[in-house]
């Protein structure tokens, strides 16, 4: 069953972001198109924000956000209350902040990784699923607690 997924990216990551919105179409997923659609500079803060609220608010499931290195893009991310961002650069790493984090964004950096692995690192992400141990249930809960 197919997700509803926001993608999103600032100049630096535009072209990564077209790319893996059209995997993700390819995959049945529906994808919401956050911006920015070319090379011309703009502020990763904006993007990232409109995502993590539409996070927040139900309005998609999860997102995808990339800029030249994906750290700014999870800064933004992780200061809206119930996102839970990872910036990654491993398919080991995408999988468990599924898993044991619960992310429901995941960061890519454009300047960091490749189109194959930023392909494997959202399969990874999105193939996973978030653990019902309660050990991990308790992290997260700590982690959405102000």
């Amino acid at each position: 069953m197919g997700q509803r997924i926001a993608v999103a990216a600032d100049h630096g990551g535009f072209e990564l972001k077209n790319h893996l919105a059209a995997m993700l179409q390819e995959a049945g997923h529906t994808v919401v198109d956050l911006g920015t659609n070319g090379a011309a500079s703009v502020d990763y803060p904006d993007y990232a924000k409109k995502a993590a609220h539409g996070i927040v608010a139900g309005e998609w499931d999860r997102a995808v956000l990339v800029c030249g290195t994906g750290l700014g893009m999870s800064m933004t991310a992780n200061r809206v209350a119930g996102v839970r961002a990872a910036c990654v650069s491993d398919t080991f790493s995408a999988r468990f902040a599924r898993e044991h984090n619960d992310a429901n964004v995941l960061c890519l950096g454009a300047r960091v990784v490749g189109i194959g692995l930023a392909e494997d690192l959202v399969r990874a992400w999105l193939n996973a699923e978030s653990s019902t141990e309660p050990r991990h249930v308790a992290r997260i809960q700590k982690i959405d607690t102000p």
